[in-house]
């Protein structure tokens, strides 16, 4: 039972948030919680339409109510009847080969992704040296508009092709920044990075630990993030909210337009579902671009390549390892849970960016990594993880474990329950470096 003081503190923060930002960030910290770091103490989450959600042993779904009310069960019924069509735990699936060339070409009709072209011409805007790392700054043209910038890291004294990840970047409610989130390439940090990465990754700055070990890292902005976000420029008067493109240095701006970012979710995705296309497939599209870019370095083993992320860019692991076979290695952190969970409880912490029309029907949302089967595979959970419901969080374990036990592939998956909330911290990191070392080198 959660406490009713627990009630009372986050509904003053949620009117906080609505009369001035400020104000609920001071009063989120004088009650010791994070902005960052989805957690209001075990029992709450931040999400992006800046309201309290349950935490994973508190679901919303109590057995007789749901986040859409008396409606959630019977749209829970609609997928919860039987197996999705296209799972390869259903009977009627035998032949491995044969379920994955018919379940991707149907999750490939579903995504809907727009042609990108091919592999991006790419311009190295610096290169300099950082903390026993060689660093290169790219950027490269894409079809729907702009750059895509990205950073590129690698050892400095190892030659030779070496191993590649493609580290995804989470999404945490912050679309001005990017890359920058689980980078570090000076000594000289913004503060609000210096922050981020504290309340999600112990402090650490993760693709570059990686790297250290032997790897070539490549981390993109994704859409539309940082070098790919949606800028105020470029949109009507009337819908900026009087906000106008903030620089690097004003705080309350960025904190402003990663609240106006926030409320614009539903009109991008309402926008790319009108023109014909989902928000999971543009991003993938553009994450595939970034794997193209990687994978053509002369100093990269393109045999042997792995993608990671937190939140976000665990989804997009979720995402770009089940679609790409050149992902030999998988690891999504903090984003595994099913479909159902969605619909009855945590619809409400999850960013637009998740949902694939008419899928749920032919494909669970863990199913999604599953087609990537025998290839390695690992998923790393926090038991106090408070965007999923801890049982939907294990029974997507179960999926993904028949669907490799299935496959004759039970030792190439394994799943991982750390402590605490929603994050990737220095022991879950070790875990995914061992996980890689093992499969990529």
């Amino acid at each position: 039972m959660i406490h009713f003081a627990y009630f009372s503190l986050a509904k003053k923060m949620q009117e906080a948030m609505k009369n001035n930002r400020r104000n609920f960030i001071k009063l989120a910290g004088s009650a010791g919680f994070s902005m960052a770091g989805n957690h209001f103490f075990k029992d709450f989450s931040y999400n992006s339409d800046n309201y309290p959600s349950a935490g994973p042993d508190t679901p919303a779904s109590d057995g007789n109510t749901s986040i859409i009310g008396s409606y959630g069960f019977w749209a829970a019924g609609l997928i919860g009847k039987q197996l999705p069509s296209f799972s390869f735990r259903g009977e009627s699936w035998k032949n491995i080969e044969k379920w994955k060339k018919s379940a991707k070409k149907r999750f490939t009709e579903r995504l809907s992704m727009p042609d990108l072209g091919g592999i991006p011409e790419v311009a190295v805007s610096k290169q300099y040296s950082y903390d026993g790392l060689h660093i290169e700054e790219l950027k490269w043209a894409l079809p729907d508009g702009g750059y895509s910038e990205a950073i590129l890291l690698k050892p400095e004294r190892i030659s030779g092709p070496l191993p590649g990840i493609l580290a995804l970047h989470d999404h945490a409610g912050n679309k001005y920044f990017g890359t920058k989130k689980i980078i570090k390439t000076s000594d000289k940090q913004h503060p609000m990075m210096i922050e981020h990465q504290k309340n999600y990754y112990e402090g650490k700055t993760w693709a570059n630990d990686i790297a250290k070990l032997g790897y070539v890292v490549l981390v993109a902005d994704a859409f539309p993030f940082a070098s790919r976000r949606v800028m105020m420029k470029d949109i009507p008067l009337n819908q900026r909210q009087g906000l106008s493109d903030p620089e690097p240095d004003d705080l309350d701006g960025i904190t402003a337009y990663n609240r106006w970012a926030g409320q614009h979710e539903h009109i991008m995705a309402k926008s790319l579902f009108s023109a014909g296309t989902t928000w999971p497939g543009v991003f993938l599209a553009e994450d595939q671009k970034a794997l193209d870019v990687l994978c053509s370095r002369e100093d990269v083993d393109k045999e042997n390549i792995g993608c990671c992320g937190l939140s976000g860019g665990g989804m997009r692991s979720v995402f770009l390892g089940g679609y790409d076979e050149r992902i030999k290695c998988a690891v999504p952190v903090g984003f595994m849970t099913t479909w159902k969970d969605l619909i009855l409880d945590k619809a409400t912490s999850h960013t637009w960016m998740t949902y694939v029309p008419l899928l749920p029907k032919e494909l669970d949302f863990p199913e999604i990594l599953g087609l990537r089967v025998p290839l390695p595979t690992l998923v790393l959970n926090n038991n106090e993880d408070g965007l999923f419901t801890l049982s939907e969080m294990h029974k997507a374990d179960d999926i993904l474990k028949e669907v490799f036990e299935k496959a004759g592939a039970g030792s190439n998956y394994k799943c991982s329950f750390h402590p605490g909330p929603h994050k990737f911290d220095a022991r879950m990191q070790t875990e995914a470096f061992e996980w890689f070392d093992r499969w990529l080198k």
